[in-house]
């Protein structure tokens, strides 16, 4: 009994190494298992991306620009009818022209027109035949019974042009202005004289004796060259223009 109880003893002690083995392999199983998954990865923060300001577009939000034309109030074209362009067609008066002054010579008759004095010395008081006043002036027209022509501003009866129309009430320059032909303003002249009292005769349009008389008259009372003429002075002291 003593012997077999060593043997017993011996046996367990030599079985405990593989109960042992046993038991710790199981655990190494697991541990192996455990270690075998994979781990799970950290929650990592990864980083945001930056967002970019929303840069402003020149064509809707940004009134500085030049270019924006939706949203800019402070850009706008030069209008046609800006004063800047050095340029306007329906009332420029810088081109030396005044249409509604012109006669057709290419001057203005308001400014470039002689005085009556320059314009007795100018007038031609010569026959020529038609050809002659055609090379020498480009206006001139038959009114009443004679032809006259016109230079800077007045109007002189063309001597020879035809002598079947030499018929003149009044042999020297009558002014004119407004495109008017000669017994057009002198109408406009007799209708001033009569509401002013000077002139009571027809409104024919002829620089007749009655005419001049009334003309003379006015001309004394208001300090005017008594030449009993249309002249430029006599014409704008009548208001006429």
């Amino acid at each position: 009994m003593r012997k077999f109880i060593p043997s017993l003893i011996w046996i367990v002690l030599a079985a405990m190494p593989t109960i042992n083995a046993q038991q710790a392999s199981p655990n190494q199983t697991t541990a192996t298992q455990q270690t075998s998954k994979p781990k799970a990865a950290p929650n990592r923060a990864f980083p945001q991306p930056k967002v970019q300001p929303t840069q402003p577009t020149t064509a809707h939000n940004n009134p500085g620009q030049k270019k924006g034309v939706a949203n800019n109030p402070g850009y706008e074209k030069p209008a046609g009818n800006n004063p800047e362009n050095g340029k306007t067609t329906d009332n420029s008066v810088r081109a030396g022209k005044t249409t509604g002054n012109d006669t057709g010579s290419g001057k203005a008759t308001n400014n470039n027109s002689d005085s009556y004095a320059d314009a007795m010395r100018r007038y031609r008081h010569e026959r020529h035949d038609h050809d002659w006043w055609k090379q020498h002036y480009v206006i001139i027209v038959l009114v009443g019974g004679g032809y006259y022509y016109h230079d800077s501003g007045y109007w002189y009866p063309a001597w020879g042009y035809d002598p079947n129309y030499e018929r003149y009430d009044y042999d020297g320059p009558i002014y004119t202005y407004g495109n008017l032909l000669p017994d057009q303003v002198i109408v406009n002249v007799q209708n001033a004289l009569k509401a002013l009292g000077y002139y009571s005769g027809d409104i024919n349009g002829s620089l007749g004796v009655d005419t001049r008389q009334a003309l003379t008259a006015y001309q004394q009372d208001y300090g005017l060259d008594a030449t009993g003429a249309v002249d430029e002075a006599t014409v704008r002291a009548l208001g006429l223009i």
